[in-house]
């Protein structure tokens, strides 16, 4: 039997029950979800999966992530709700494409793991599994592992075995109603141009699960743990000083409160430059540099080629009085006199996240 995989939460348990209610069953998951947005967040969700497969004796095969064929597939529909038409649309493609890759294997019967997801509906994914069993001649397997406490089954095997709980279904329309009607910032959607790992952003993720990977490997023990801290997204900075533009980098959890701010440098310290307004403080990229213990030639450099998040807030411990200091902290060439103008777009804003706590 071929099944489609959509993520480990759905698929460890739903395989479990496979595996008991068709013992002489020979099971082949199929990872194919070109829906997945963005790829990041793809390539985290097949990375568990593969690791659940594993630990059940579950061959894997991945199906190609054809991301624009899917979104000409619903073009138009952007705005339908979830299990609207939007999702039938998708579960065709995903159908279509697994159905063609059974008959491919020579597979008689297929099923899908969307069928124990909560956000998803049986009786829309049935319907869709049995017109293509009359077009192609795969049979669509429709088990109902939901009912009966299962839901309650599945959350307790997604908490003993570790998997990763993703909190939105997959695609970048769902996730941009999801955030909207939470009210959250969708810092999925965030990759800095220097490439540097953000804290509970996919690839700190991609990291983290890659990790527990190598610790299972090595037979180290571990526990993922979940906390919850102040996060830090910057949007665009733009500094001017007597009305031309320089180079400039904020570090990270530097915020204004409207956004803009002009001033003057006030009085020096310590090789800290005080501007007389909200707090703001400019550095050098020699003092940087010293504090760091770098060697960048030029901000530019150091944007392109940042240093971990963690290094660059010890800087900023560094040039703080306190550990609760938001003030915004802006690293220049070289310390220029004249009047500064700041458009910094940032926010800092409650988050959760998961480590590895090794026992």
């Amino acid at each position: 039997m071929l099944v489609h995989i959509c993520c480990s939460v759905d698929s460890h348990f739903f395989l479990e029950k496979l595996q008991a209610d068709f013992p002489e069953e020979k099971l082949t998951g199929f990872f194919y979800d070109p829906n997945i947005h963005p790829y990041s967040e793809y390539r985290l969700r097949y990375l568990d999966v593969q690791r659940s497969c594993k630990k059940l004796g579950i061959d894997l095969l991945e199906g190609e992530y054809d991301f624009e064929t899917w979104m000409t597939l619903v073009r138009g529909l952007e705005n339908e709700p979830e299990k609207g038409a939007r999702c039938e649309v998708c579960f065709d493609r995903r159908f279509d494409v697994s159905a063609k890759k059974a008959l491919e294997l020579g597979e008689k019967k297929i099923t899908t793991t969307l069928l124990v997801s909560p956000l998803k509906s049986q009786e829309q994914l049935k319907r869709v599994g049995d017109m293509f069993y009359e077009k192609n001649g795969v049979e669509f397997i429709a088990v109902d592992y939901r009912s009966g406490g299962g839901s309650q089954d599945q959350s307790r095997v997604t908490k003993e075995e570790q998997l990763y709980r993703q909190d939105y279904c997959g695609c970048i329309y769902g996730l941009t109603m999801q955030r909207d009607q939470q009210g959250k910032l969708m810092d999925e959607m965030f990759s800095p141009l220097g490439k540097q790992i953000l804290p509970a952003s996919i690839e700190d993720r991609l990291e983290l699960y890659q990790r527990r990977m190598d610790y299972e490997d090595e037979g180290q023990e571990y526990q993922l743990v979940r906390e919850k801290f102040l996060n830090y997204r910057q949007y665009n900075l733009k500094i001017s000083i007597s009305k031309k533009r320089v180079d400039a980098h904020a570090l990270i959890y530097s915020t204004l409160p409207r956004k803009k701010a002009n001033g003057r440098i006030e009085h020096s310290l310590n090789d800290i430059n005080f501007m007389n307004r909200e707090e703001a403080k400019f550095i050098s990229l020699e003092t940087f540099n010293k504090l760091s213990n770098s060697s960048f030639k030029t901000v530019k450099e150091m944007i392109f080629n940042p240093l971990s998040v963690e290094r660059e807030s010890e800087v900023r411990q560094k040039l703080c009085y306190s550990p609760y200091d938001l003030s915004p902290i802006f690293v220049l060439n070289e310390i220029i006199e004249g009047k500064i103008d700041i458009y910094l777009d940032a926010k800092t804003y409650e988050d959760n996240r998961e480590y590895l706590f090794v026992k």
